[in-house]
């Protein structure tokens, strides 16, 4: 297997916050995206590369991992299984001190040491016994641990979405891998929030389970409602008559219009809490958040003599 450095696929160094990372992949991902790039056949290699990537580099644990054994980070429990295993045979001694790691090229793989020698061992067709017992010879004889199967890399997808269309339940055909899969959102989604199609990844190794997908919903912003939660939050402008004297006003809600009463003398800034109104809850069918109106006061620019004279009038009552 070549050595691939997902630093240098994601275009950030080894010292990247997991802020970086993230901000990394989702820009990659939306430039190399297959549905974004038909015409591209190389769109789809790269998309799965930029997954591959940050499957490893967003967590922590398998960051860690990678960052010590490489592309064979998986293996990182049946390497040091071995290490210990060699130690007890007396088998290589000082194995996993200073900076030892391995070496990937056309021949198989090597374990060097901190001075940068090959360490001892090596069988008759230059693996070491180590790597025979974990792999098997690099002419596929396999000893039988190594038979035990992979599991597939688990991919990272985004899935954008207009704040309506969050808020009603409904169903979204992606294409993973040149494969349709038909899947059913609830309403009540969170931008940002993560859902998992288990068996949806890249395939096993010598007959391991199927990595999973994870997609990420990226909630779009809306022209009329700003969400908070399970709360919608909407300005609304009143003209000057109406906030002075009362009257109607017409709402927007994501049911259609409603009616309100703007009570006399409705200050600029004045809210009104609509109940039930807002964001549907997630997986909790009926119940739904509240809108907030708040009321913005028009003046009028452009005033005839008659009015002026009016509201000069109503200034010397005052």
């Amino acid at each position: 297997m070549a050595y691939i450095d997902y630093y240098k696929v994601l275009g950030v160094d080894k010292t990247a916050s997991q802020d970086d990372i993230k901000k990394a992949f989702r820009k990659l991902a939306r430039k190399y995206h297959p549905d974004l790039n038909p015409n591209d056949p190389t769109a789809k290699e790269k998309f799965q590369a930029i997954n591959e990537a940050n499957e490893v580099l967003s967590d922590p644990e398998k960051r860690k991992k990678y960052d010590e054994y490489g592309e064979n980070w998986k293996h990182a429990e049946e390497f040091e299984a071995q290490r210990k295993a060699q130690q007890a045979r007396g088998g290589f001694g000082g194995f996993g001190s200073g900076n030892q790691g391995f070496h990937t090229d056309g021949n198989g793989t090597y374990w060097y040491s901190s001075d940068g020698q090959e360490f001892s061992g090596h069988g008759a067709d230059g693996f070491s016994d180590f790597f025979e017992e974990l792999f098997g010879h690099r002419t596929g004889r396999r000893s039988a641990g190594s038979q035990r199967g992979f599991r597939g890399q688990d991919y990272q997808s985004e899935l954008h979405l207009t704040l309506r269309d969050a808020a009603h339940t409904h169903k979204e055909v992606l294409n993973i891998n040149g494969k349709q899969v038909r899947i059913t959102i609830p309403a009540g989604v969170a931008d940002g929030q993560v859902i998992k199609l288990k068996g949806y990844g890249a395939e096993g190794m010598n007959g391991g389970p199927a990595g999973d997908l994870y997609i990420t919903f990226v909630i779009e912003d809306d022209p009329v409602f700003r969400r908070q939660g399970d709360d919608l939050y909407e300005n609304v402008t009143i003209d000057l008559y109406t906030a002075l004297l009362g009257g109607e006003q017409l709402v927007n809600t994501l049911d259609g219009q409603v009616k309100l009463i703007v009570k006399p003398g409705t200050q600029p800034g004045s809210k009104v809490r609509l109940k039930g109104k807002g964001f549907p809850m997630y997986k909790q069918e009926g119940q739904a958040g509240d809108l907030i109106v708040t009321y913005q006061v028009h003046l009028p620019e452009h005033l005839s003599e008659r009015q002026r004279d009016l509201l000069q009038q109503i200034k010397n009552l005052n």
